[in-house]
């Protein structure tokens, strides 16, 4: 196995596939990056079981071949040449052979034999979407994601595919953020899945707000997106998400519309002096005015007073400061709007200018 390889080209496809890499792993093969030489292709590919990334490369390959070499120190090396330099890979017996300028390096190799895959995928339905949508729509709504809750299907993001209309939910049963956006997939059935939360970490870093277009293809176990020379495929949580339509209210009568971001920074200063576990505030609503209330074990107490299009009758009622923050920080518009039934009820995040998302956030005993 032999070839020669920009320095800068690998590094980027070293870049795209480490996420897929953990530090610690149970099987030492899966602390590598399999590397395929064929006649015109270099294909670089890491998997945790979970996830699989797959990069492939046009390319003159000298001697074909394929071997897995330890991940993390061959994009260190990677990193430490100089920009725009060549690296020649070669094998000297069980030894990885990276030489480029006055370096040279020996890696100890596994057998590719070792590396393990995951399961081939027989695709149920697939389309294809601009970057921007996809990642749009993960961005407004994965912050909303469990983190190692004993409901397994909540620690995901859940997909829903139907003809014209993609749609994402995130939920870790205190807050929902759901988002959706018209496409022009044409899809028989509408199709849910859950993505779990690594597999939907590592798919927003790699999408990016272009036009250029993205295949999805959906089966049964698992999802794959397939962009420019990279393939990503990530098992699905077997399980059923909650019904999302039940958890965002619609009979809410008090709204409340202020401008997006200075209730943000209302709200992060009268966090200040809020309970550090608990996070608590207290809203206050009056006519077009609404009060932010906070306290901590100390006996020390913020007060902050906001102007705001207020018309009903007075209102208070508790929340987690940092779920509303998130749902504040998730789109950039200039107005939002939260809608109220009573001090028990759960709270209605939109905003006006933006009909695609919305965001519920449960009250709070203060």
């Amino acid at each position: 196995m032999k070839f020669q390889i920009q320095r800068d080209n690998l590094l980027n496809s070293l870049q795209q596939i480490i996420g897929a890499v953990e530090k610690r792993q149970t099987m030492p093969a899966l602390s590598n990056v399999l590397i395929k030489a064929d006649q015109n292709s270099l294909s670089l590919t890491a998997t945790d079981l979970e996830i699989e990334f797959l990069t492939q490369m046009d390319m003159i390959i000298d001697e074909p071949g394929e071997i897995t070499v330890p991940a993390r120190k061959m994009l260190d090396i990677c990193k430490s040449l100089p920009v725009d330099s060549q690296v020649n890979f070669s094998l000297k017996g069980d030894k990885a052979m990276i030489q480029s300028g006055r370096s040279r390096f020996s890696l100890v190799t596994l057998p590719a034999s070792d590396f393990p895959s995951l399961d081939e995928i027989s695709s149920n339905s697939s389309f294809e979407l601009p970057q921007r949508i996809l990642k749009d729509i993960i961005d407004k709504t994965a912050f909303a994601m469990a983190q190692q809750d004993v409901r397994y299907y909540l620690n995901g993001l859940m997909l829903e595919v139907g003809s014209k209309v993609l749609r994402a939910v995130a939920t870790d049963g205190h807050r929902l953020a759901f988002c959706e956006k018209e496409t022009d997939c044409e899809l028989a059935e509408i199709k849910q899945v859950i993505l779990p939360r690594k597999g939907v970490i590592e798919l927003a870093r790699l999408l990016e707000y272009t036009d250029d277009k993205v295949k999805i293809i959906l089966s049964s176990n698992h999802l794959r997106v397939e962009l420019n020379n990279l393939r990503f495929t990530s098992k699905l949580i077997d399980g059923r998400f909650p019904d999302y339509n039940r958890v965002i209210p619609d009979d809410g009568h008090s709204v409340m519309t202020a401008e997006r971001e200075t209730l943000k920074q209302a709200l992060i200063r009268a966090s200040i002096l809020s309970n550090e576990k608990y996070r608590g505030i207290r809203l206050i609503l009056e006519d077009n005015l609404v009060r932010l209330q906070a306290h901590n074990p100390d006996q020390e107490e913020a007060d902050v007073d906001l102007e705001v299009n207020y018309k009903g009758e007075a209102l208070e009622i508790g929340f987690n400061v940092n779920y509303m923050i998130d749902a504040l920080n998730a789109a950039n518009s200039n107005m939002v709007q939260l809608t109220l039934r009573d001090s028990n009820s759960s709270c209605l995040l939109s905003y006006p200018d933006l009909g695609d998302c919305k965001y519920v956030i449960m009250p709070m005993r203060l």
